[in-house]
């Protein structure tokens, strides 16, 4: 069973549709028994970091089960702002801890962090992002269709062709220390992190309940292979 945590932000059921389409077994829960109990657990999220994360730990034991789960080594899925909420903190209306699951933090789109989300890019193993630089015509939100590029080989992507087409809405990004722990990026002005893998946590920047067959080979790689 897979366990989708439920805290109250976003809208669940659409992730939930995804994963019962590609044959998962889920549910939707804030219970730290039952989230301790899954064989493997998603974490999504919609709206801002800080008001995701005060919600999170409005729950007694939810955070505690978070990191036990991940530390007993079961598969652990961040989804958009849930992929966010995995690292130390977040820059969004002020400054607020993560879960600390992944060394770095959540900035905004800007012009002052394009050199350094290259400048991490270029460490990632197998990485070689393009030289993009910042632009005051690009839109943010980043909302749509873009291209993920992959870094090296990952059960997560498997049967996905680089360069494939997912959907994004975000106004943040996230900066990893260490390179090693980006799987995939996406190129919107700044190079950015669109996939991460550390041991046997996983996080996508874009929605895959929105991203039509790619996402559903995302959620059935993760259900079947992770």
């Amino acid at each position: 069973m897979i366990a989708i945590i439920d805290y109250g932000i976003g809208n669940m059921r659409s992730i939930e549709k995804a994963f019962t389409a590609v044959g998962a077994e889920v549910r939707r829960t804030d219970r730290p028994d039952e989230i301790l109990a899954a064989a493997k657990v998603v974490l999504p999220g919609v709206g801002a970091f800080g008001a995701c994360a005060a919600e999170i730990r409005k729950r007694d034991g939810l955070e505690e089960a978070i990191h036990a789960v991940i530390g007993a080594g079961k598969p652990f899925l961040g989804v958009c702002v849930g992929m966010q909420l995995l690292f130390d903190a977040g820059e969004e209306m002020g400054v607020h801890d993560g879960l600390g699951v992944i060394p770095g933090r959540v900035v905004r789109f800007d012009m002052a962090t394009a050199a350094e989300a290259r400048g991490v890019l270029q460490h990632a193993e197998g990485g070689e992002p393009d030289p993009a630089g910042w632009s005051n015509e690009l839109k943010i939100p980043h909302m749509g269709w873009n291209t993920i590029h992959r870094h090296r080989s990952s059960k997560l992507l498997d049967g996905l062709d680089d360069a494939s087409y997912f959907y994004f809405v975000h106004s943040f990004i996230c900066l990893p220390d260490e390179g090693e722990d980006v799987l995939a990026d996406c190129r919107y002005g700044v190079t950015f992190a669109a996939v991460i893998e550390r041991n046997n946590v996983y996080g996508v920047q874009f929605h895959p309940e929105k991203s039509q067959q790619n996402g559903l080979r995302i959620l059935r790689n993760f259900a079947e292979r992770a």
